[in-house]
């Protein structure tokens, strides 16, 4: 928690203002039971109406002040708050960037938006407190102690009884409580990570008739989060009553034993309620404080999970940049170029060399000894069951994961020598799911190319058999796009996805499984158009359908994630059982392996 205070290093002026001005608002505050006890000796006593009238102005004067100095403090300690809130999701939203594809699951994405929304939430209300009452109610507690000994020292021993139970009982309360926040934080995470799957397969859950038993599901983790908040809530409700006791027992103290200071004649009337005064501001202050120690306990729980978070690194270090990997490479520095020219280098756009992946946690490779070329211009095919590692291949060539053996090179430079920006430039990648944001079709291709013309956004949509209904749409490229796309059909969504990655004109295009939602006719335009295109991009495309790459130049058959074959559709129908019995499910009749 302590390291994220160096986000209140821009607002060091008003996390000094705020607590000075609650101080001097508590300087006031101490002198009113002075001023209660001069009215009751001085004033109604002698009956001097002149004197009360004098008093009351004073005490009118020094509420004023003391108003003025609580809504200036409470100014700078909003202002000091929601700056470091600010500064601190900013730097928890970079970091999270910053993260690899390993850390991102390793983590897990529901608590990485819990922490992003709910625990900096609560460490902004515990650092706006502090800043109110962290200094003010202990020199509150500790001003009216020395101010009960400047009326009686022997009176004022109730106080040096009753303030160390006090404090006891609210830091013993606290130190209980902090570990059992925690906990209840954890089961937050759970939960919110239930109601983004639940949200996320509505369809599914309604299609097979599962509402039932995710109500359940449901209705168990949150009976088990309520139970452990009513647990921690009933600790922390203590203390309300164990401070209150204490105070009450110490002001039944003081005027018994003020009474008897009173009786013999050392101490008047007014002194007594001002002792009195200064325990019932005791009281209200660890009333406070309790409260303070709550909120700060629920801090320092959410604060630890956000440090968690940024001290987790990147294990994914960007490269030096291909201009400099060029230069390695000149010198004969590049990994696996022994006994090939630059030229051939520059030829072979993608280079699969022995590469292993493992997953973080996975007790077993994903993909074992891939190996295999691609050059410019050609279109490579990807194919195999579910779960065989088709997604796992692709997902190396833009280092959203990196190869925990071998190399990916791209035009002959290892990927890991290239900066993240350079290397995902030359990309463009459509992934299984079609992700489309909310705006408009124009502002969705423009991630493709932050400055594309419209006729560049026209013909990407051209090849993507995406202009039709486009143009159809009211509006064009403004036409509206809800949401994840929910307003367009399964296929429209997959043609604008593609199109975003075609309008950047990238040097390897990657299709994984984009197009599971075409029909056949369009599915066959689409590769054709794409083959035709001038800039001879390298094509990647990922399908479970072997009409979707029988025409590729080289297709990859993938088997528990090693190659079973590698080479063209015809070869493959001759050499590859894997891809024969894909092939053979899909085209029923015989005689018909050549894909007509």
């Amino acid at each position: 928690m302590r390291k994220l205070l160096i986000y209140l290093g821009d607002y060091k002026k008003e996390t000094v203002l705020a607590p000075l001005f609650k101080m001097l608002e508590a300087s006031f505050e101490l002198l009113i039971p002075l001023i209660m006890a001069q009215i009751i000796d001085g004033g109604i006593a002698d009956a001097d109406r002149g004197f009360i009238l004098q008093m009351c102005l004073l005490m009118t004067v020094l509420g004023i002040i003391g108003l003025v100095c609580s809504v200036t403090a409470q100014f700078y300690a909003a202002k000091a708050a929601v700056g470091f809130s600010a500064d601190l999701k900013h730097a928890l939203f970079q970091h999270i960037q910053s993260l690899s594809f390993s850390e991102i699951d390793a983590i897990g994405t529901p608590t990485l938006i819990t922490r992003l929304t709910s625990d900096v939430n609560q460490v902004q209300s515990g650092i706006n407190l502090v800043l109110r009452l962290f200094l003010r109610s202990p020199f509150i507690v500790l001003g009216a102690m020395v101010m009960a000994f400047t009326i009686d020292v022997w009176a004022a021993l109730v106080f040096v009884v009753a303030i160390p139970l006090l404090c006891l009982a609210v830091f013993g309360i606290m130190l209980i409580s902090m570990p059992l926040y925690r906990r209840v934080q954890g089961g937050l995470d759970r939960i919110l990570g239930m109601t983004r799957e639940t949200l996320t397969g509505a369809r599914v859950i309604r299609a097979f008739c599962r509402e039932e038993e995710e109500i359940r599901q449901f209705q168990e983790q949150n009976k088990a989060l309520s139970r452990m908040q009513m647990f921690v809530g009933r600790i922390s409700a203590l203390m309300n009553p164990v401070t209150c006791v204490i105070v009450n027992g110490g002001v039944m103290a003081l005027v018994w034993s003020g009474a008897l200071r009173v009786e013999g004649g050392y101490l008047t009337q007014g002194e007594v309620i001002a002792l009195v005064s200064y325990m019932s501001q005791i009281l209200t202050e660890l009333i406070k404080l309790a409260n303070l120690i709550i909120t700060v306990t629920k801090a320092f729980a959410c604060g630890d999970r956000l440090q968690a978070v940024l001290e987790t690194e990147p294990g994914m270090q960007a490269g030096r940049g291909s201009g400099q990997a060029e230069a390695a490479a000149a010198a004969g520095q590049r990994p696996g170029s022994a006994g090939r020219s630059p030229a051939e280098e520059q030829e072979e756009a993608v280079c699969f060399d022995h590469v292993c992946l493992t997953y973080q946690g996975a007790g077993a490779e994903a993909l074992t000894d891939i190996s295999f070329r691609v050059k410019r211009g050609q279109t490579v095919g990807i194919i195999g069951g579910t779960g065989s590692g088709k997604s796992s291949l692709v997902s190396l060539i833009p280092r959203f994961y990196d190869a925990t053996k071998g190399s990916v090179r791209i035009h002959g430079v290892d990927v890991r020598e290239y900066s993240l920006k350079e290397l995902r430039e030359r990309i463009g990648m459509v992934m299984q799911k079609a992700v489309l944001f909310q705006g408009s079709i124009r502002e969705n291709l423009l991630w493709g190319k932050q400055d594309a013309s419209e006729d560049e956004m026209w013909e990407a949509l051209e090849t993507a058999q995406a202009r039709e209904f486009v143009e159809a749409k009211e509006g064009g490229l403004d036409a509206p796009v809800a949401q994840g796309g929910k307003n367009l059909s399964g296929g429209q969504r997959q043609r604008l996805t593609i199109a975003r990655a075609l309008v950047r004109k990238p040097d390897i295009l990657i299709l994984d499984d984009s197009a599971s939602a075409l029909d056949l006719a369009t599915d066959a335009r689409l590769r054709r158009a794409i083959r035709e295109l001038e800039d001879d991009p390298a094509v990647f495309i990922v399908s479970q359908r072997t009409a979707s790459v029988l025409h590729a130049d080289l297709i990859i058959v993938l088997e528990d994630g090693r190659i079973a074959g590698l080479g063209t559709h015809k070869e493959l129908l001759e050499t590859c059982r894997v891809y024969r019995e894909i092939h053979d499910s899909q085209f029923k009749k015989e005689g018909r392996h050549d894909g007509r």
